[in-house]
C-alpha cells in the first residue's frame, strides 16, 4: 500500500471510527478534554507507525490503547506542574491491561456515554448538544442546524456541560434501571438527531452520511433490548422506514430525489417489514409519543406503490396528532405540506407562509423550498423563483445547492 493510499486509509478510518474510539477514551480516563487530545495522539501515532507496521488486525482496538497509553505519558509530563495529576497517571495506567481492549466493549462505550452525558444533572439542550458533539462526532454547525440555535450558543452549552459533568464526578457508565427513565427522553431524541444527520447531512459534498444512520440504527436495537419502551420501538421503527428509502433518495450525479421522483422498488422492502413491525408493536402499547407517530407516517409512505396512491388525509390526520403531542414549527411546516397534497397547493401554502410570517424558520432551509415547491404548483411562478433562489443562499450542503440551481433554471428567467 502506498503513502497516499495508506494516509487516505487511515483519514476514512478517522471520520468513520474516531466518534467511538473518543467515546472509549472517555470511559477510560474520566476526561472530555483529555480522550480528545488523546484521540488525535493515537492517530498521529498510526501515522508514524503503521506506513513501517501496517494496519493492525483490530485498528480500533489499537488506537484505544495507543489514545490511553498518550494519555497517561501526557499526565506524567505534566504532572511536574500539579502532583494530583501524576497520582491520574498512574491509576489509569496501573488499570491498563496487557492485551488490547475488548471490541464489545469499546462497540458499547458509546452507548455507555450517551446515557452519561444525558445525566439529570444537565439542562436537556445541554445534554444533547454535549452528547452530539463528544460522543458522535457531529460539528456544532450541524448540531446548532438541529437545534435552530447559532453555532456559538451550541458551543458554550458544551462547555459548560463538561465542566459541570467534570465537577460533579459523574461516572462514565449506563445507569440501573430505576435510573434510566429520567434520561430516556434525552437519549431518544440524541439518537434521533444523529440519524437526522446521518439522513440529511447539514453541509458538504454528500446528501446522505451511511455510517451515523447505521450507527443511530444500532444504537436504537441496543435500546429496544435494554428496555421495554414504546417509543424507543417506535423510533427504531422510523429510522427503519427512513433508512429504507436511501438507495432512492440520491441521484447519480449526488442530487437528492424528491420522494414523488423516487424509484420504489429500489426501497428495502425487509427494512419496511421490520420498521413497520416495530412501529405496530409501539402503536399497539398505546403508550407512544411522536417518534411512533412520525414511524406511523413514514409507514403510510412506504404502503403506497406509488406516490399518487399516498393516503394524504392519514397523514394529515397523524400530523394533526403530532402537533398536539409535541407542537413545533416544523410539524406544522410538514404538516402544511400535507394539506397541500390533500387539498391543492393554494391551502397548503396559506399555512406554510403563515408559518414564514412568524420568523419562526427564517432560515430553515426546508421551509423555503416547500413554499418553493407549491408556487410553482400554484402557478405563482416568479414568487417560487425568490423562494428558491433562498433556499439556494441558505442551503449548505452541496447536493441540495445543485438540486435548487436546477429548480431555478426549470423556471427560466424571471
Amino acid at each position: 500500500m502506498t503513502e497516499d493510499a495508506l494516509r487516505a486509509r487511515i483519514e476514512a478510518l478517522y471520520q468513520r471510527d474516531g466518534p467511538v474510539v473518543r467515546a472509549a477514551l472517555i470511559r477510560l480516563l474520566g476526561d472530555f478534554d483529555l480522550a480528545e487530545e488523546a484521540l488525535h495522539d493515537a492517530f498521529a501515532a498510526a501515522l508514524q507507525t503503521w506506513p513501517a507496521a501496517g494496519i493492525p488486525e483490530r485498528p480500533r482496538a489499537w488506537l484505544v490503547s495507543a489514545g490511553r497509553f498518550q494519555a497517561v505519558e501526557t499526565l506524567r509530563r505534566r504532572a511536574r506542574f500539579d502532583a494530583a495529576l501524576a497520582e491520574l497517571a498512574e491509576r489509569i495506567a496501573a488499570d491498563a491491561r496487557p492485551e488490547d481492549p475488548d471490541e464489545d466493549a469499546i462497540e458499547d462505550d458509546r452507548l455507555r456515554l450517551i446515557f452519561t452525558c444525558c445525566h439529570p444533572l444537565l439542562p436537556p439542550e445541554a445534554s444533547m448538544a454535549l452528547t452530539l458533539r463528544e460522543v458522535c462526532g457531529l460539528t456544532t454547525e450541524a448540531i446548532a442546524r438541529a437545534f435552530l440555535a447559532t453555532a456559538p450558543t451550541i458551543a458554550q452549552r458544551i462547555v459548560r456541560a463538561k465542566a459541570k459533568l467534570k465537577e460533579a464526578r459523574v461516572p462514565f457508565e449506563v445507569p440501573g434501571r430505576s435510573e434510566m427513565a429520567a434520561r430516556l427522553d434525552a437519549v431518544l431524541r440524541v439518537v434521533y438527531l444523529l440519524f437526522n444527520e446521518g439522513y440529511a447531512a447539514a453541509s458538504g459534498t454528500h446528501l446522505t452520511r451511511a455510517d451515523l444512520c447505521r450507527e443511530a440504527i444500532r444504537l436504537g436495537r441496543l435500546l429496544v433490548e435494554l428496555l421495554d419502551e414504546p417509543e424507543a420501538q417506535g423510533l427504531l421503527g422510523l429510522m427503519l422506514l427512513h433508512d429504507a428509502r436511501r438507495a432512492a433518495r440520491v441521484a447519480a450525479d449526488g442530487r437528492p430525489v424528491l420522494l414523488a421522483d423516487q424509484d420504489r422498488s429500489l426501497w428495502n422492502r425487509t427494512q419496511i417489514e421490520e420498521g413497520a413491525a416495530w412501529t405496530e408493536r409501539a402503536l399497539r402499547s398505546r403508550r407512544f409519543g411522536p417518534y411512533t407517530l412520525q414511524a406511523a407516517i413514514a409507514a403510510v409512505h412506504a404502503e403506497a406503490e406509488a406516490a399518487a396512491a399516498t393516503d394524504w388525509a392519514q397523514i394529515v390526520g397523524l400530523y394533526d396528532v403530532l402537533l398536539r403531542v409535541e407542537p413545533s414549527p416544523v410539524v406544522e411546516l410538514n404538516r402544511a405540506v400535507a394539506v397541500g397534497m390533500r387539498d391543492g397547493p393554494a391551502a397548503g401554502l396559506a399555512l406554510v407562509e403563515a408559518i414564514l410570517a412568524t420568523g419562526r424558520l427564517a432560515d430553515y432551509v426546508p421551509a423555503h423550498a416547500a413554499r418553493a415547491d407549491l408556487c410553482e404548483r400554484a402557478g405563482r411562478l416568479e414568487e417560487a423563483r425568490a423562494a428558491f433562489a433562498q433556499a439556494l443562499r441558505l442551503a449548505k450542503s452541496e447536493p441540495e445547492r445543485r438540486f435548487f440551481a436546477e429548480r431555478l433554471a426549470r423556471l427560466g428567467p424571471g
